[in-house]
């Protein structure tokens, strides 16, 4: 199985897909890993941003159910979900202040702690639409995508 994901194109576009679904790793991950198996810039491109984005819909629809779940348990997993909420809750003001802009900026920027995982966390904590949330949220992973795009391959090297 290993040597089907690192030797095929197949394998390798399966792997960027399944990478980019972790949480905290995303497409900031999925993308270098592409990228580090010979993987084309648009084709790195796009199996990152279709595995960072497919666990996004079950994340905007079903989080609050699990929150609430969670937060009735005790130990590990009630001190998990005190530890998201407050997560969600220090991006409140940015995200109140900018608006859907500041999801999308949330979303972009290729640092730990942002991505598509945090913004639907924030999105569906504070309430915002999901419709909405998954929009802004395909934007920012569409920002995060070409500065990774653009560490990754080079900007001569996405045109050449």
């Amino acid at each position: 199985m290993i040597h089907w994901l690192t030797s095929t194109t197949v394998g390798r576009l399966a792997a960027t897909f399944i990478i980019s679904m972790l949480p905290v790793v995303e497409l900031r991950g999925g993308i270098p890993y592409g990228v580090g198996f010979g993987l084309k810039p648009l084709e790195a491109f796009f199996a990152a941003f279709l595995g960072n984005l497919f666990p996004i819909p079950f994340v905007l629809l079903l989080f609050n159910g699990i929150l609430e779940n969670m937060k009735g348990c005790r130990g590990i997993v009630g001190k998990a979900a005190g530890f998201l909420e407050r997560k969600a809750y220090k991006n409140q003001k940015t995200i109140e202040k900018y608006k859907e802009l500041g999801l999308i900026i949330l979303v972009a920027i290729p640092l730990p702690g942002t991505g598509a995982w945090t913004g639907a966390l924030v999105a569906t904590v504070l309430g915002i639409e999901r419709k909405k949330a998954f929009l802004c949220i395909v934007i920012g992973v569409t920002i995060a995508g070409a500065i990774m795009m653009a560490i990754s391959y080079g900007v001569a090297g996405l045109f050449g």
